[in-house]
């Protein structure tokens, strides 16, 4: 019997005039908190071109991947210290290019959020949102 193997994801960080485009998941890991639209990477996809796809995918918004940020890894444990999930995380600085945000299936709300709500922890909020929006500040200026 092989091992499960950790999956990979990729996050769009996407971030336009004061603002910073934020899902709230529908579904666990997450669900009811908000954090940066993604999804998996598919096989022979590069995470830069997921989080795009993604993106586009959950909110209808097009954005151009210019760079990967950083990576986080999310692991999950039961009670007894077993694994539950464990997904690697892939931040993606993309440009936006054009779209007017929308709700599919996958998500409860998505919205253009001022950075000084998200660094302010003002929503419910999944691990790592606020690290990563800094860290993109720090490479879109």
């Amino acid at each position: 019997m092989s091992s499960p193997i950790p999956k990979l994801g990729a996050l769009a960080v996407v971030i336009r005039d004061g603002h910073v485009l934020l899902a709230q998941r529908k579904k666990q890991p997450d669900a009811g908190l908000w954090g940066f639209p993604g999804g998996h990477v598919e096989w022979g996809e590069t995470a830069l071109t997921a989080a795009s796809r993604e993106l586009r995918e959950e909110t209808g918004v097009v954005a151009e991947p210019l760079e990967y940020l950083t990576n986080y890894d999310l692991i999950r444990r039961d009670d007894a210290g077993q694994t539950v999930t464990h997904y690697l995380l892939v931040g993606v600085l993309c440009s936006y290019i054009e779209g007017t945000p929308r709700v599919v299936d996958e998500i409860a709300d998505v919205r253009w959020v001022p950075f000084d709500v998200v660094q302010a922890r003002a929503l419910p909020m999944s691990a790592r949102v606020t690290d990563l929006l800094d860290l993109a500040l720090t490479r879109a200026t």
